[in-house]
């Protein structure tokens, strides 16, 4: 291909196994490292600040993933555009569709900022947020909006590179981003007491940081994906491509985060110590969340490269490849997270009572996990293939759905009015959406010739 970087990666050629990994492991690491500098945001205030800092911290993620996820499914049509069009060899294409993403990704940054800004402390309250924690919510949940445009713009510029098969520039960023984070944490948490606010002002600067890199590494970039500042424009047929795509699997998104803010409203019934058991434990299994969904990322964009390259053969080896290995990566991660659970979960703090409230939630989510990673990347494999309507709609049935309607009926009922019926949706959810996605991959591969394809291969 014409002006190809060396850190571009061709998805359509070559043994699939060997290069998802190649593809799969910088991005795990990159996930893994946001994650452990998160979990360093999370032991930080939970060893200087208290255990109403670490709920404070912790109560926000559902909250910050719900109001974020219409615009990481933009990033994700965004990722599914360019590896079509690259794989096709496409410039012109893929240069609009860069220029174009990066001109939503402000946008969607300053939109965010303003709602986060302006409803912070409403939306915590309509969440049930507990009277002691609520005020350093609200100051965690401000500031870190603060640097919404700076992760917006890293996240559409991350989908970029990841699409052209660069997985590796991403990560040495996050590096960089992310020491500094950590050093940050202990110099406002530990040496200046800014307990919460200290935690969020280190993150938002480190999220600067890093969109600082993605920046300059498209604008020095020689291939397709070169960003010039002054071609940054909404082209409207690309605008419409990724509302096509990006809107239903933003809803998807937000569909899950809803589902999960109504768990985290509920689970703030049960008072502090469970919420930072929770909060704790939810950090845990982020570990073993992102360790999976990288091969959803993986899945989506070596499906998207392949369809954009003619290959319906390679659609089924993708598939098999990509749930064999999320699979053995869940059970083993997952399971790995129970087992230590009790050391692991006193990093976080040094309550007994909090350390058996996070013990709670991982022998029954941590420990079938990987049914969520199987979801993932049957979902990344529809996305590959350009379909996003049916992944939303099952999720707000089989995800959203079926979790309220369990905690509308079922916990409602004495007897199951107890948090762990609460983590027990996760995983019934997982399970029938999962039947779902098989029947529907079945008709899929022979609508559009992918069982054919890979017969005659």
């Amino acid at each position: 291909m014409a002006g190809k970087s060396r850190y571009e990666m061709d998805l359509a050629e070559g043994n699939i196994v060997s290069k998802m990994l190649i593809f799969t492991l910088p991005l795990m690491c990159s996930s893994l490292l946001q994650l452990l500098f998160n979990a360093a945001d999370i032991v930080v205030v939970g060893r200087y600040a208290g255990d109403n800092a670490l709920a404070a911290v912790g109560s926000n993620t559902a909250l910050i993933n719900l109001m974020t996820n219409l615009f990481v499914g933009l990033s994700v049509a965004v990722n599914v555009l360019v590896a079509r069009y690259f794989g096709a060899g496409k410039a012109e294409d893929v240069e609009e569709t860069v220029h174009s993403a990066v001109f939503l990704s402000l946008v969607s940054g300053l939109l965010l900022t303003i709602v986060g800004m302006a409803g912070a402390r409403q939306i915590l309250i309509w969440m049930q947020t507990p009277a002691g924690v609520l005020p350093l919510a609200t100051t965690y949940l401000r500031i870190y909006f603060l640097g919404m445009t700076s992760m917006m713009f890293y996240n559409f510029g991350s989908a970029i590179l990841r699409a052209v098969g660069d997985t590796k520039r991403p990560l040495y960023y996050l590096m960089i981003a992310g020491v500094i984070n950590v050093i940050l944490n202990m110099l406002f948490v530990i040496k200046f007491h800014m307990g919460v606010s200290g935690v969020a002002w280190a993150t938002t600067i480190s999220q600067i940081i890093s969109a600082a890199l993605v920046l300059w590494c498209l604008s020095k970039e020689e291939g397709m994906i070169q960003l010039k500042l002054t071609h940054i424009r909404l082209v409207p047929d690309k605008f419409k491509r990724i509302l096509q795509i990006g809107i239903p699997a933003g809803v998807q998104g937000i569909v899950f985060s809803l589902s999960n803010v109504v768990i985290q409203s509920s689970v703030n019934l049960f008072g502090e110590t469970v919420v930072a058991g929770n909060s704790a434990a939810a950090n845990i299994e982020g570990f073993v969340y992102v360790a999976m969904n990288s091969f959803h990322q993986s899945a989506l964009a070596f499906t998207g490269q392949n369809i954009g390259a003619g290959k319906k053969n390679r659609v089924i080896p993708i598939t098999i490849a990509a749930l064999a290995m999320v699979t053995i990566t869940g059970l083993v991660t997952g399971n790995l997270a129970v087992v230590f659970g009790k050391p692991l979960l006193a990093i976080y703090t040094g309550s007994p009572e909090v350390i058996e409230a996070g013990l709670s939630r991982l022998r029954v989510i941590s420990a079938t996990y990987a049914l969520c990673g199987i979801m993932d990347v049957l979902v990344g494999i529809f996305r590959g293939l350009g379909y996003s309507i049916f992944p939303m709609v099952v999720s707000m049935l089989g995800a959203c759905g079926l979790r309220l309607l369990l905690i509308g009926t079922v916990f409602q009922l004495p007897a199951y009015h107890n948090v762990h019926m609460l983590y027990y949706t996760y995983p019934i959810s997982w399970i029938v959406t999962i039947l779902v996605y098989i029947v529907f991959y079945a008709i899929v591969g022979k609508k559009d010739g992918i069982f054919k394809a890979y017969r005659f291969r």
